[in-house]
């Protein structure tokens, strides 16, 4: 069974699906591996790397996408690629298959098993597998280490012969692994660290990494059974906007990581909370890629609002990508080891399984999660 792995197309995308020492583990459970030339050269990673390892490397990515039984990537694949891909082969990638109905529906007709990343269930099971999660871990210390490049002070308390500087004061808006990390990183960094989230369970966990959690009552609120925050009201959105505007104001940088699953990120920091922060004030926007939490954040970009830096470059682990890549990498070798049929060499898809029923989104010629299923009809 043959495992190709095809360099990312998507413009600034260094990452890679599969570094060297992953290749390594899974030539020792019999796969052939078949990477395209150039794969890692945005990670550090050379294709002697990866022939070393045991790997092949071709040039002819059409070869890749028609002869192989597994498709390893990051990103969903173009339109135009779908056609070329094996019939009854498996792609295994990120997709967004919730706004992404017209690849989905090809996938099916090619008769492609696709595997989404973003819909491993969170299950303790699922935890090594979970890209979501160990993307997300390094995007917020990305988010904190961009703020405080970006801000014209400094994050620690520093005492000096010529007098006290008073830590930074930082505050994060939601506190799942994106949120924790950036949390954790900017207290390492000797900042003074508030934080919110909607889901009041988490509130131990904020102040265990040493910040103190901003209390909001909004109401009845909580998390989806995969520990996702709950969409809330347009009105608990605005109670959630007033109870933290005191917080932003007097705040030297502000991260905000809140989303909904599949759908647009909901905007809590309006144009007047941005006006009232100190000019040379920092706002990271980590979700200005799924519409923005930020008023006048730009996917992709910075922008200056009186003075305030509003940071919205989206794709934060690629800022990182030689470690981003290596996790990824272990997220993918340990769905494939968790079903790999060692007499067959093979990757045996169990629809009854719970992790694979999650996040398998269409196999034999058709849409088989109930959940995107759904959407299309």
């Amino acid at each position: 069974m043959q495992i190709g792995v095809l360099k990312e197309t998507h413009p600034g995308e260094n990452r890679v699906a599969l570094v060297p020492d992953t290749v390594k583990k899974l030539v020792k459970l019999g796969a052939d591996i078949a990477v395209e030339a150039a794969l890692g050269q945005g990670a550090g990673f050379t294709d002697t790397d990866y022939t070393d390892a045991g790997a092949g490397v071709s040039s002819d990515r059409s070869a890749l996408l028609g002869q192989s039984d597994i498709i390893l990537r990051i990103r969903k694949p173009d339109a135009d690629e779908v056609g070329q891909l094996k019939q009854g082969c498996i792609h295994i990638s990120y997709l967004d298959p919730f706004n992404e109905g017209e690849l989905v529906t090809a996938l099916a007709q090619q008769g492609v098993s696709a595997i989404s990343m973003e819909m491993i269930p969170r299950t303790t099971l699922s935890q090594k597998m979970d890209a979501l999660s160990s993307q997300a871990n390094l995007a917020g210390y990305v988010a904190v280490m961009m703020a405080a490049n970006r801000l014209d002070r400094l994050l620690p308390m520093m005492m000096t012969p010529a007098g006290t500087i008073k830590p930074a004061r930082v505050f994060v808006i939601g506190a799942g692994v994106a949120g924790l990390q950036a949390i954790a990183t900017a207290k390492r960094l000797g900042a003074k660290v508030t934080a919110f989230d909607t889901r009041p369970v988490v509130a131990e966990q904020v102040r265990s990494v040493g910040a103190k959690f901003l209390e909001i009552d909004l109401g009845e609120t909580g998390q989806t059974q995969d520990g996702y925050a709950q969409e809330l009201t347009p009105e608990q959105i605005e109670q959630q906007r007033l109870g933290q505007k005191a917080a932003i104001a007097e705040s030297d940088i502000v991260i905000t990581t809140a989303q909904v699953f599949g759908r647009k990120a909901p905007v809590l920091v309006t144009r007047d909370m941005v006006e009232a922060m100190q000019p040379g004030s920092v706002i990271v926007d980590m979700a200005a890629e799924t519409g923005g939490n930020v008023a006048g954040s730009v996917a992709g970009q910075e922008v200056n609002v009186n003075g305030v830096a509003i940071i919205g470059h989206g794709n934060w682990p690629n800022f990182v990508c030689r470690d981003a890549s290596a996790m990824y990498s272990s997220n993918l070798f340990n769905m494939v080891n968790e079903y790999w049929d060692k007499d067959n060499k093979s990757l045996a898809l169990d629809q009854d399984n719970d992790i694979i029923k999650g996040c398998l989104i269409t196999h034999g010629g058709a849409i088989v999660n109930d959940t995107i299923k759904n959407l299309q009809r």
